[in-house]
């Protein structure tokens, strides 16, 4: 590190950005890379401090009732932040191995509230024993660049599912739905409302085709936020089922509500919840006996069993890593069936990082049809519409990221020199999508 870069990092933030212009566009982002870490390291630090403050309060401290009220009152934070700080120092006492992963800067903030949430909260079904490896799990998600929220929260919801109980899961009691439409002041109407993880999967998937970005014919780029493409997805599915519904009729098919799980389980549901695994090795994510839908990930057996009762069911035979085997393979076009098994086995855009759902990929060829690749399993990867463009036509990274299969016949990219000089392949994203 230069001194310069170094100064930037450690020194003030005063007069920087007349100066940034010095450093290279490498030197900014390690700059930006070693002050997010410093950050992390600061926020442990004042978590520690503050926590033990808590311990060995003085007047000033009680004075402000509760250290959390105290550092707010002599800091820029609102309190409900130093609340939380102080909250999370806590909290952390009981488990020593999410602390030690916070206190190095392995993870974040946010990420070490949830995962002691589910620590003191685990799901009723879980014994005891269960909680080391449980934590193991969500210590890995939320470890390195790739953790985010998304995933950690996947974990959550997947362990929740794995250890059931005869109490329902909130995600999936269907008591708690509401929905409200109210007219406002101004004629207009807001709508707000809570639903089972179901119910979400379907409106979700109803929605998705009417709420991606629709170019203009000219080629301009929509321009419409995120929330204004869903208002406008959510009227034209309500004007298409006053168009179109056929309503009262029985026996029609069920909406198109994919969940993806292990035949095995699907007839006969494990107790691996309440049992160590013969090998004493404890639960590992690959292994959890939940279904899963694209859209809002883990679902319970028994819900998904219910499902099961009434629906078509479609078979995906996988190798022994859990890889989805070719299917009718010899076409240019991906065939349904392909499809069908390229979601089971990448679960969204597959590209490192990327946490596009199924229903907004492509199939690429990892060798193109017109260079002789064939449509098979092996030569296919699902990608969002933005890193399949990518692929394709952005100028200066068309064949930098080499996509092979590896031997567990999954995908893995090869970054270009520019971004690892080592070119360490990664795995596709579909690390605790389960």
């Amino acid at each position: 590190m230069s001194v310069l870069l170094s100064d930037v990092v450690s020194g003030s933030a005063v007069g920087l950005r007349g100066r940034l212009w010095r450093l290279s566009a490498a030197e900014l982002r390690a700059a930006a890379v070693s002050a997010s870490a410093e950050i992390l390291r600061l926020e442990a630090v004042r978590v520690a401090v503050v926590d033990e403050l808590s311990l060995r309060p003085d007047d000033q401290v009680i004075a402000s009732r509760g250290v959390g009220c105290w550092l707010a009152a002599n800091t820029m934070l609102q309190v409900r932040d130093g609340k939380k700080i102080a909250a999370l120092g806590a909290a952390l006492r009981p488990f020593p191995a999410v602390a030690a992963r916070f206190d190095v800067g392995d993870c974040s903030f946010d990420h070490a509230v949830l995962i002691v949430a589910f620590c003191e909260s685990p799901p009723k079904g879980m014994p005891e024993e269960a909680l080391p490896r449980c934590i193991d799990l969500l210590l890995a998600a939320a470890s390195g660049v790739e953790a985010t929220t998304t995933k950690i929260r996947n974990v959550i919801a997947t362990l929740e599912r794995v250890f059931e109980s005869d109490e329902i899961p909130p995600a999936e009691d269907v008591d708690r739905n509401e929905l409200r439409i109210a007219s406002t002041l101004n004629g207009r109407v807001v709508v707000r409302g809570d639903f089972d993880a179901l119910t979400g999967e379907m409106l979700l998937s109803a929605l998705s085709n009417l709420t991606m970005p629709t170019p203009a014919p000219d080629g301009t780029p929509d321009s419409r936020s995120a929330a204004k493409r869903t208002a406008d997805g959510f009227t034209e599915l309500i004007r298409r089922y006053l168009d179109c519904a056929k309503t009262g009729t029985d026996g029609g098919q069920r909406p198109h509500v994919n969940v993806h799980i292990n035949v095995r389980d699907l007839a006969e549901h494990r107790d691996c919840a309440a049992a160590p695994s013969p090998d004493g090795g404890g639960v590992a994510v690959s292994d959890l006996d939940v279904g899963h839908m694209p859209w809002l990930g883990p679902l319970s057996v028994s819900q998904t069993r219910l499902l099961g009762c009434d629906c078509f069911l479609s078979t995906v035979l996988l190798d022994g890593h859990g890889a989805p085997l070719d299917a009718k393979p010899g076409k240019r076009l991906v065939t349904a069936e392909q499809r069908v098994a390229l979601i089971a086995r990448d679960k969204g855009c597959s590209f490192p990082g990327c946490t596009c759902v199924p229903a907004w990929t492509d199939a690429h060829h990892i060798r193109h049809w017109a260079n002789g690749g064939p449509t098979v399993m092996n030569n296919l990867v699902l990608l969002c519409r933005s890193h399949h463009r990518l692929m394709h036509r952005k100028s200066g990274f068309v064949g930098k990221w080499v996509i092979r299969i590896g031997v567990d016949n999954k995908p893995w990219f090869i970054p270009p020199p520019s971004i690892d000089p080592g070119q360490h392949p990664r795995p596709a994203n579909t690390t605790f999508k389960t």
